[in-house]
Order: C-alpha cells, then sequence, then structure tokens
C-alpha cells in the first residue's frame, strides 16, 4: 500500500500497487517535488524497492517495524491506516528506523550467508549419523570419524543392508556440502578484506578469517550501536523479558536483532572453549550450575561485549578481562 500525505496529514494519494520498481515510480512522479521522504517497512523484500528510489533520488527510510508503537486509539487497522501512520511519523520525526545495509556490500554478505545456512545443514547431517550409530550398536562415534566415513567402514559399522545405505545418502549430502562450503568460502575471501577495526577478531582463540568476516559483515558500521548493550542486544545474545520489581512480568520479542550475528557468537564460543583453557574453566564452572546451553550462551554473551570494546577501541582480545 502507498500513501502520500501532506503536513497536515491528509491523504493525497493513496493506492495499492503492484511489486514493481517502474510502477510505483511512475505513481510517485507528479509529487516527486514535494516529497521530503520516503518510508519502506522493514520486511524480508525490501532490498529492490530503497535501491530503486534511492537511484531516484527519494531520501528513504527503513522503518523498524518491531519498535514502531501502534496507535492505541485505532479500533481497526489495515494496511491503508499502518502506511498513513508510518508517514505520520515519518513528518513529526518519530519513525524508528533501521539500518539500510550499503548495497555494494550485500551480495558477499549474503553469499557468507549461504554458507552458515550449509554449514548447519552439515551439522544437521553429522548428527543424523551419530544419531544413527548409536541407536543402533550402542557405541558413539565422533563428529571428526563421521567426516572421515567411507562406504567400506559404513557396511563394517552397519551390516544391515537399509541401516548402512541411510548413513550412505547423509555421508554423500555431507561431502557435497563440504564442497559447497569450501567453494563459497574461498570465494568470500576472495571477494573481501577484514577491515582494520576487525582485524583484532583473530587473535580470539578459536576465531578464523570466515567467522571474523561473518561478524564484519553482519555489524556493519559498529559506530551505529551507541553502547555495548545496544550491540549485545542486536547479537541476540541477551534475555528478552520484562521485569517490574525484580518480578518477569512477560517476554519481549526474541528474534529482535541479527540472528546471523546470534549463530556466529555461539560458534565463537564453542570454539573458544575448545581453544582457550580460561574460557574452558569458566564453561565448566557455568555448566555445573545450570543448563551447557546457558553456559554457552553466557560465553557467547561476553565474547561479544569483548568484541564490541575490541572493534570500537582497537584493542586486541584479553581472556584475564572478560572471564577472570
Amino acid at each position: 500500500m502507498t500513501v502520500v500525505l501532506d503536513e497536515e496529514d491528509r491523504v493525497i494519494a493513496q493506492s495499492r500497487l503492484a511489486n514493481d520498481l517502474q510502477t510505483v515510480i511512475v505513481w510517485l512522479e507528479p509529487y516527486r517535488d514535494a516529497i521530503v521522504g520516503v518510508v519502506v517497512e522493514s520486511t524480508y523484500n525490501w532490498y529492490w524497492l530503497v535501491d530503486g528510489l534511492q537511484a531516484e533520488g527519494y531520501d528513504v527510510r527503513l522503518a523498524n517495524t518491531s519498535a514502531i508503537p501502534q496507535y492505541e486509539g485505532l479500533k481497526y487497522s489495515d494496511d491503508h491506516s499502518d502506511a498513513r501512520w508510518l508517514a505520520r511519523l515519518l513528518r513529526l520525526g518519530l519513525l524508528p528506523e533501521g539500518h539500510i545495509y550499503p548495497k555494494e556490500q550485500r551480495p558477499v554478505r549474503d553469499l557468507v550467508r549461504k554458507r552458515s545456512q550449509l554449514v548447519r545443514q552439515r551439522t544437521a547431517h553429522i548428527l543424523s549419523i551419530e544419531n544413527l550409530v548409536i541407536r543402533n550398536t550402542g557405541q558413539r562415534i565422533s563428529a571428526n570419524r563421521v567426516r572421515r566415513l567411507t562406504d567400506e567402514e559404513v557396511e563394517i559399522l552397519l551390516p544391515e543392508p537399509d541401516l548402512a545405505l541411510a548413513v550412505k545418502s547423509n555421508v554423500a549430502v555431507m561431502n557435497c556440502l563440504e564442497e559447497q562450503i569450501e567453494l563459497l568460502e574461498k570465494t568470500a575471501q576472495a571477494r573481501i578484506r577484514l577491515r582494520q577495526e576487525f582485524k583484532n577478531l583473530l587473535t580470539v582463540d578459536g576465531i578464523g578469517k570466515i567467522l571474523a568476516l561473518t561478524i564484519m559483515l553482519e555489524t556493519g558500521d559498529i559506530k551505529r550501536f551507541a553502547k555495548v548493550g545496544n550491540y549485545v542486544s542486536y547479537c541476540r545474545c541477551v534475555k528478552s523479558v520484562r521485569l517490574s520489581n525484580h518480578k518477569k512480568k512477560g517476554k519481549g520479542n526474541a528474534k529482535n536483532g541479527n540472528k546471523y550475528l546470534g549463530w556466529a557468537f555461539i560458534e565463537a564460543a564453542i570454539h573458544a572453549i575448545q581453544y582457550n583453557d580460561r574460557v574452558k574453566r569458566y564453561y565448566d564452572r557455568k555448566a555445573a550450575k545450570t543448563k551447557r546451553v546457558v553456559a554457552l550462551k553466557a560465553i557467547a554473551h561476553k565474547l561479544a561485549r569483548a568484541r564490541y570494546h575490541m572493534m570500537s577501541g582497537g584493542q586486541p582480545f584479553d581472556a584475564r578481562r572478560a572471564f577472570g
């Protein structure tokens, strides 16, 4: 739904337009000289519209829909009323805005996102093989061994033909994913280099170039986060809960923030536990008192805070300051 309002919030024009850039541009043309700004709702498919309108010279703002307060006096709302409300918030200077990620960096960021998706799929196949083996033989098999399995080893491990075929199919897909992940990693590293303020990420135990690139591309300009708490929240490393007088009164939107950064910091926490004794001791202490996943998220939280200061202050990682 597209709406044009005047300075007194009167509707000058409104229409439901097709998702076609040229259609939108032609419809806006009669009002071009009078238009102060254009609000685009932050949905999954806004790239083409924002890029196209910016290329035409419009001042485009991306509305952060999760932070927009609804007008409580409305008894009924639809696309028309939502569009008018966004336009009014822009006129009043009250529009909560989302970040318009630089167009030229989006392709390589999406390439790295695809890599993380394939990594998760590969992990799912590894876990599936481990479950099949332990369920049918009572033996545990490590992830490293799973990734080296041959057809002959599978047949020895699982003599039952149907079970062997099930595992072989997992192995075949896992190997295919491995090839594609390696290709995406090589391509991403050839396309972009770590910016200076992100190079200190490589001083963290267990953080390699690809994970550092992921954090850099998903973070963008670190200066857009006023405080460390804003960044950690964006990384989904804090609880989404409402408290009053130290009592829980409800939950917020747990999906607020960047899910790719959330995944990256969990991966970083897993690797940090493996490669840093101080982090491992902290994890063991936390895991003894609470659930292991909670302990893992606590490490992710600390790493996100440390990396904010590293990226904004240019300091190397100091595990003693982060983990005592």
